[in-house]
């Protein structure tokens, strides 16, 4: 039963991964029938970003009273529904009004999930799964093309998506016997009830560990929008190349985590972090230092790579670090914190790049590196002095 279960969380991070890519692949085609400026597909995006960052919150919470298994399942039929609703929404507001229930459940269910997994599975599970979410990412926007590319409309792969969604949350309310249940899950009464926000941030560590994921997500999704700019305007690399090796970036991350989970069973998670910044500074330099094209460009794939072992290992390592009890809490919040960092760096950069140069890119994520790195470092050392009191 424990490796059904398993089975249908990997499906379960395939699916949540599928969606993430649709509006990107489908926007060229949308915002002409809607009659909607290019750039308002930075709109949709913050309102989903918001919704998540809201629901990542409220994690710890939702869990306590319902379950790891519940929430699971809810959330997937709100992401099911805001699907559907996208593709039969006829103008602009319309999506805008279906992506603030797309957000709150893709928020509910990653928090949630993932603290699941850090508790109950191993390292490499963790890594793993979270390179099916890779392959759902990139599942997605090939949906949407073999759609597009078949004569068909772009609400048509809004459907099928959607459709899998349902499909997977009937599975996972079949399978609420299977989920384990811990302290404070909403089975106990004797659990541990829900922590505020304020009392989250004055765990030891907690700070730290909260401006480590900021960083991470940072440097990972300014890498990904900027680098390719990076590349054609400072190093000369045609556009078409700068673009494929773009998309190895993310190819870097996802094979990244299937290589990871192998070497958790070598490496503890604090290694492997250290390994991944390591690596990610190695990329940094390579594209920063004068040694040709073909150096930036491997840089930009070390950097991927590097990017692979951090996330998954954070969260896998919050249980241990700050205890089963506050895991929830801590990863909810760590969550916020990520998309905050997802949100907030790359515009930060593209003010830069617009008044400044598109030079400073590998500086820019020079300093977010040595930020991260800084204060990982500063958590291991207050969680290694908290537990020796």
């Amino acid at each position: 039963m424990t490796h059904l279960l398993l089975a249908i969380i990997y499906i379960a991070f395939i699916s949540l991964g599928l969606p993430d890519g649709l509006l990107g692949a489908a926007w060229p085609t949308m915002y002409v029938e809607f009659g909607a400026p290019l750039s308002y597909a930075g709109v949709l995006s913050m309102i989903i970003a918001l919704g998540t960052i809201v629901a990542s919150l409220m994690g710890d919470r939702l869990t306590y009273y319902l379950g790891t298994g519940k929430v699971t399942a809810i959330s997937v039929a709100i992401t099911a529904a805001a699907l559907l609703g996208f593709s039969v929404s006829s103008s602009f507001w319309m999506l805008c009004l279906w992506a603030i229930p797309y957000g709150l459940g893709a928020g509910s269910v990653d928090a949630s999930l993932n603290n699941y997994v850090a508790l109950h599975y191993t390292s490499r599970h963790m890594s793993w799964l979270h390179c099916m979410w890779g392959l759902g990412a990139a599942t997605g926007p090939y949906v949407m093309g073999m759609v597009l590319s078949g004569g068909g409309h772009w609400s048509a792969a809004y459907r099928y998506v959607g459709i899998i969604q349902v499909v997977l949350c009937a599975c996972i309310f079949l399978s609420l016997p299977l989920w384990k249940k811990r302290p404070g899950d909403g089975s106990d009464p004797h659990g541990t009830k829900p922590l505020p926000i304020s009392q989250v941030v004055r765990i030891p560590g907690a700070k730290q560990i909260l401006i480590t994921f900021f960083c991470y997500c940072a440097v990972e999704q300014t890498a990904a929008l900027w680098a390719s700019s990076y590349l054609v305007l400072i190093k000369g690399v045609s556009a078409e190349t700068a673009a494929f090796f773009a998309s190895l970036f993310y190819i870097g991350i996802t094979a990244g985590r299937a290589l990871n989970g192998f070497l958790t069973m070598k490496f503890s998670d604090t290694q492997l972090i250290r390994m991944g910044q390591g690596v990610i500074g190695l990329g940094i330099a390579a594209m920063l230092l004068p040694l040709g094209r073909a150096v930036s460009l491997a840089g930009l794939i070390l950097i991927g790579l590097g990017c692979a072992p951090i996330y998954p290992c954070i969260i896998h390592s919050t249980p241990g670090n700050f205890g089963a009890d506050k895991s929830q809490a801590l990863i909810g919040v760590q969550m916020a914190s990520a998309y905050v960092g997802t949100c907030a760096a790359p515009p930060i950069f593209g003010l830069i790049a617009n008044h400044i140069t598109t030079a400073l890119l590998p500086v820019f994520l020079l300093a977010i590196l040595v930020l991260m790195v800084t204060m990982h470092e500063r958590m291991l050392k207050v969680v290694s002095v908290n537990h020796c009191v």
